[in-house]
């Protein structure tokens, strides 16, 4: 079930606004083929802490600015940038000759041909330049833009932040399942930056089977803002003597879909998880005893759950005095 409850383009998407914060959490290697020349293996992010701008001495001046867009102004902060030689070294790589972090950068090379890479969150672009004795500015455009999700219960309720994630993946239509996963564990409200296109967000409530699936678009130079809405509800379960009465130590829980599957277990004297909507068998055994309910989950109706004796399924066992 896809639903796509709200995406909202925000045309002001200011590239390195302090609220922009990166919240890729995965390391994703990024091999690229320009001109038949291989470059290194890439972090596609930009790295929690890495030194100034690494001056090399040399007669030819480089000024390097990046763009979420062609129209787009420069980005001021949370660059990565790193300047690669164009002849490959006995391991077939290009060396890394200059690395910097912020915003536009300054760089005193030697004159040259050279390979430029730009990292801003998970996007990046990579342009070849030549330096000369004069000085010279070179600007990618790294065509990119924002994307910031979030997630509601039916009727616009909060969900807790702690019990809601994301992930992002490729959208290929080759792809078998969700496609290639690009960033895992995203943090709702978080901003992630990304090359222009379509992706494929799967978004998690809790971590039984509450998910919901979208695809959505992120365009240059703006901040896209998606909310995806859940139909589910969080339960907790207890094996009890009496209504309202504690809760049994020691009880082995299963919950079943309507057809039978079984999508949780575990023991305890409470069972707590979050369902999506639909038809469920609850099945709880102490002991030799086996207790059974049918139940059904309301979209956004959290509550208890209790198994009382009459749920027994051999009536001729009840519970010990």
């Amino acid at each position: 079930m896809r639903r796509l409850s709200q995406a909202v383009l925000a045309l002001t998407f200011i590239a390195g606004s302090p609220s922009v914060v990166l919240q890729a959490a995965a390391q994703v290697e990024a091999s690229a083929a320009i001109d038949g020349l291989r470059l290194p293996g890439l972090n596609n992010y930009a790295p929690a802490a890495l030194g100034g701008p690494l001056t090399l001495q040399g007669t030819g001046e480089i000024t390097l600015a990046a763009h979420l867009a062609n129209d787009a102004g420069e980005i001021h902060t949370g660059l990565v940038w790193r300047v690669f030689g164009t002849e490959t070294g006995p391991d077939e790589k290009l060396p890394l000759v200059a690395t910097a972090r912020g915003g536009t950068g300054v760089f005193q090379l030697a004159p040259g041909s050279y390979l430029v890479h730009a990292a801003y969150g998970r996007a990046g672009a990579t342009k070849r330049i030549t330096v000369g004795r004069e000085p010279h500015r070179e600007d990618l455009v790294l065509d990119a833009g924002g994307l910031k999700l979030n997630a509601v219960l039916s009727g616009g309720v909060r969900i807790p932040p702690d019990q809601l994630r994301f992930s992002i993946y490729e959208v290929s239509e080759e792809a078998i399942g969700d496609g290639a996963l690009i960033i895992p564990d995203v943090k709702p409200g978080s901003i992630v930056r990304l090359n222009t296109g379509t992706y494929h967000v799967v978004s998690n409530y809790g971590s039984v089977n509450a998910l919901i699936r979208s695809d959505i678009r992120v365009e240059a130079g703006k901040l896209t803002e998606a909310t995806v809405e859940h139909r589910a509800a969080d339960l907790t379960l207890k094996l009890v003597r009496e209504r309202g009465g504690e809760a049994i130590a020691d009880t082995a829980w299963s919950i079943l879909t309507d057809t039978g599957e079984i999508v949780y277990e575990t023991v305890g004297a409470y069972a707590s998880m979050v369902l999506a909507e639909g038809e469920y068998t609850i099945i709880a055994k102490n002991r030799d005893r086996i207790y059974q309910r049918d139940f059904g989950v309301i979209p956004g109706r959290n509550q208890d759950v209790e198994l009382l004796p009459t749920d027994l399924l051999d009536t001729r066992n009840q519970f010990p005095d």
